[in-house]
């Protein structure tokens, strides 16, 4: 698959890939989504707004240039913005492949970061030279705001043109909480919210702390997605409940979704309201408790997004899901394709003739 280039959330020619509960395999136009969904379905999304989360500045003790991409949050209060996680490059920008990059200089302990108007002590690092934890000093008020001034849409280099915020924010964008677009959301616009409602599918939404897709290092990025924080609305727990009472389907629109609501589900049953962080990953393992489908971008082989599609196909019909989207031209990355996946149907039990055949 190639890399979508062009920040558009809504090209006309974005394409969609449907795979059944049986594998089988449908091609469309992405403006079609509503095609593919039920009356009494609930589409659940990600309302979190993406921060600008990208800050350039200066190691003081050595001078050197440096960039601090935020990765994570304890929690989504809103004063809680003086503590994250944080991958440090040296200098450049998105331009160069993220495996490229340069390490930022040696950090320790204590070391103050000038970034723009904050200023930011390192106060651990976490077992790695480009991840750490760090402490933005002032008030939460004057943290937010010069998150806002200064910051920039953590971008890669397949995108070659500067991302502006209204590039990654959602049509139901609330709180900026993410680190990098729920992008998966960008199909949405009120168009196709209007379509869902008069075809009596409902629509609700969470807010998860999106996280970052690529740190640019192996190592790193086996440990994706890190925790993140996620807040469940008490709607939205009730339109699950009666989703699943009438029979109909949980669709998660988008990766974060999912995580979301199979962590709260792990946790409580039934599943309640509140807030929570997700320390788990899905894959192959998972059992899924609340989502019946998933519509997500298209992922490339050996990613953490990737990944947690085998919660809801089979090794086999994920190969062969990856084969279409190659050869079918499918872009990939956050500006790309889609796909919507419904989780796989249990397998029938033997019927007597069959168990019968067995034993003889």
């Amino acid at each position: 698959m190639n890399a979508a280039t062009t920040p558009s959330q809504r090209p006309r020619d974005a394409k969609l890939l449907v795979i059944d509960a049986q594998g089988r395999f449908e091609h469309a136009w992405r403006a079609r989504l509503a095609d593919f969904l039920r009356t009494d379905d609930l589409l659940v999304a990600n309302d979190a707004a993406t921060l600008p989360a990208s800050l350039t500045g200066v190691h003081e003790r050595s001078g050197a240039t440096i960039e601090v991409r935020l990765a994570g949050r304890r929690s989504l209060a809103a004063d809680d913005v003086q503590e994250f996680s944080a991958i440090v490059f040296g200098a450049g920008d998105h331009h160069t492949r993220t495996e490229a990059r340069a390490l930022p200089p040696p950090l320790h302990r204590g070391d103050t970061l000038r970034l723009g108007p904050l200023r930011a002590q390192v106060l651990r690092l976490l077992d790695h030279p480009r991840l750490i934890a760090l402490r933005f000093e002032g008030t939460p008020d004057g943290i937010r705001a010069g998150i806002a001034r200064h910051g920039r849409p953590i971008q890669y280099a397949h995108v070659p043109q500067p991302l502006a915020l209204w590039d990654v924010w959602t049509t139901v964008a609330a709180r900026p909480v993410a680190f990098e677009p729920p992008s998966a959301g960008f199909v949405l616009d009120w168009r196709l919210l209007a379509t869902l409602q008069a075809r009596g599918i409902g629509f609700a939404t969470l807010t998860h702390a999106a996280g970052i897709s690529s740190t640019g290092d192996a190592a790193l990025d086996a440990r994706l997605p890190f925790d993140e924080p996620y807040e469940l609305p008490a709607s939205t727990v009730h339109a699950i409940a009666q989703t699943h009472k009438r029979g109909a389907r949980v669709i998660a629109l988008g990766t974060t979704v999912a995580r979301a609501l199979e962590h709260a589900a792990s946790l409580h049953r039934p599943l309640q309201a509140g807030a929570g962080v997700a320390t788990e990953r899905l894959g192959a393992h998972t059992r899924l408790r609340i989502v019946d489908a998933l519509i997500s971008g298209t992922h490339e082989p050996g990613s953490s997004h990737h990944a947690l599609l085998r919660a809801f196909v089979e090794d086999g019909v994920l190969r062969r899901a990856d084969a279409a989207l190659a050869q079918h031209g499918y872009r990939t990355h956050e500006f790309g394709d889609s796909v919507l996946i419904e989780r796989a149907a249990a397998p029938a039990a033997p019927s007597a003739h069959t168990r019968d055949a067995v034993a003889a």
